[in-house]
């Protein structure tokens, strides 16, 4: 039995049974109660109705100057609204839990409600241009197609979905009531925060609600992409793993043999030691005969060191234009005899 610390990281040796949510009939009239209630909320605002004069009021109360001494904590707590920092978050989670329940349903799922999230949010910010409370221009005016990008709030919708997909990816019931209650409490937190700092107007806020709200409640009709994505990864990481298992490893390239490059010792060899590779003069194998019959011995003799070999001062190179080397005064010349030369000194 393992004992170290790093024994409750071991992968489990199957996944949970976690059961997908289904587009019930319950969900499918909160969704369409929710789209209604969207469609609701851009049309009164369309109209410039009493939501836009509450949200003047609302802009005018200047609830930061009201209650200046939360201003301080409640820029910080904003930032649980802020897609980075919140996405970064819940995906290191998030990825966790893939790597424990072998699957990557977790990542997929919140990469989808991003994506949905960027692409609904973001069309109806820049369809419809409205400015923010600090930039109005007209009292009592809606503030529309003016090139702004606040309606709807994207911090308020992006608390709903970054926070309520812990909820609905959550094992069992109770984990999911709990994580639905924190993602409420945490989105309607930043919705209200960005009301006091006097960023949004509070219909921005009630349109970001109901905006991640339906990509919530949106998310099972996007199970069976999911579902096909996270095959389609595993198959190609099979196909690949197989492909590096069959890859032959590359045979081991033969050397060729290099020439062993001639020392100092090899250069000053004696010429015992080299065989002479040069066909010897019949002259100077005379002079040898001469000198072992009883003639005084030549300068610049050696005794050679094998029969039928000279040595090397008495080679003569074969070479049609003769030899190479300067006249040596004790050298025979060729098909003759030289009387030997006496040995100066005392």
């Amino acid at each position: 039995m393992r004992t170290d610390i790093f024994a409750r990281l071991d992968r489990e040796p199957e996944p949970p049974k976690i059961e997908t949510p289904r587009m019930s009939r319950h969900r499918i009239a909160l969704f369409g109660g929710t789209l209604a209630f969207y469609l609701a909320i851009v049309i009164a605002v369309l109209m410039s109705s009493w939501l836009v004069t509450l949200d003047w009021k609302v802009m005018l109360f200047r609830p930061y100057q009201q209650w200046p001494g939360i201003h301080a904590f409640l820029d910080y707590y904003v930032v649980l609204g802020q897609r980075g920092p919140t996405a970064v978050m819940v995906a290191c989670w998030l990825g966790w839990r893939s790597w424990r329940q072998h699957t990557l349903r977790p990542l997929l799922t919140l990469g989808v409600s991003l994506l949905l999230l960027n692409a609904t949010v973001g069309a109806v910010k820049y369809g419809l241009g409205r400015l923010g409370p600090h930039y109005a221009t007209q009292i009592g005016s809606a503030e529309l197609f003016a090139g702004g990008d606040i309606f709807p709030s994207g911090h308020t919708a992006n608390a709903v979905v970054t926070w309520g997909i812990l909820a609905y990816l959550a094992a069992t019931p109770r984990a999911r009531r709990y994580l639905s209650a924190m993602s409420a409490v945490v989105s309607l937190g930043v919705g209200l925060t960005t009301v006091y700092l006097g960023t949004h107007w509070l219909s921005d806020v009630v349109l970001g609600w109901a905006a991640g709200l339906l990509i919530l409640l949106g998310l099972p009709w996007c199970e069976p992409l999911i579902t096909r994505a996270e095959d389609w990864i595993f198959a190609a990481r099979e196909r690949l793993s197989a492909r590096s298992r069959l890859v032959p490893a590359p045979p081991a390239a033969a050397r060729d043999p290099r020439p062993v490059p001639a020392g100092p010792a090899a250069v000053g060899e004696t010429a015992a030691q080299s065989p002479a590779r040069e066909p010897v003069a019949a002259g100077s194998r005379q002079a040898s005969a001469v000198t072992a019959a009883g003639g005084r011995p030549r300068a610049h003799t050696a005794p050679p060191a094998h029969q039928g070999h000279a040595v090397r001062s008495e080679r003569t190179p074969v070479t049609p234009a003769g030899s190479r080397r300067p006249p040596h005064a004790d050298r025979a010349p060729r098909g003759g005899t030289a009387p030997a030369r006496p040995v100066a000194g005392g």
